[in-house]
């Protein structure tokens, strides 16, 4: 049985005029995230540790932001497109530790809908997921409420096909 770890990250601008999406969850807000897609750093940064995990690139490889099939896009439709390319590697998600942080707004409230929704996209128990939240203490332009970011953490288990060379 095959174990793997990947880690992801990703970081976008706040920008009034945009929903507040983490974790496919709307979040009541006076700025949302700037991307191409919805700009959902959470399912970004674990479609990320997903593919690092597998040695399959990063994000901008399998969906470049400049594609307008990926425009407007929710994060968990990368989150479903990157399920497959586990299936095919026969592999699946065991456990996703991830931190959003952002200095505003608090997302304390949040946390738990955001577990739940990030499990049932991965088709996981909420047991399986942790969503940590964190200011950035005022420090640079995450401090400064000009941007929300993420880390996230994935293991993988299974047979682990591998791509022939």
């Amino acid at each position: 049985m095959t174990q793997r770890v990947g880690i992801g990250y990703d970081i976008h601008a706040l920008k009034k005029g945009r929903k507040l999406i983490l974790g496919g969850i709307e979040i009541p807000f006076s700025r949302g995230l700037v991307g191409h897609s919805d700009g959902d750093v959470l399912f970004h940064a674990i479609v990320d540790a997903v593919l690092g995990a597998m040695g399959e690139g990063d994000i901008g490889q399998h969906f470049p932001n400049h594609d307008p099939r990926f425009k407007g896009v929710s994060g968990a439709f990368f989150v479903s497109r990157v399920k497959k390319i586990l299936g095919k590697k026969k592999l699946k998600v065991v456990q996703v530790d991830s931190t959003v942080i952002a200095q505003e707004p608090n997302l304390s409230a949040y946390k738990a809908r955001m577990r739940s929704r990030v499990a049932a996209v991965l088709g996981l128990r909420a047991s399986q997921v942790n969503v940590k939240a964190k200011t950035n203490e005022g420090f640079g332009p995450i401090g400064q409420g000009r941007a929300i970011a993420c880390y996230a953490v994935v293991s993988l288990t299974g047979e682990g096909k591998r791509k022939k060379r």
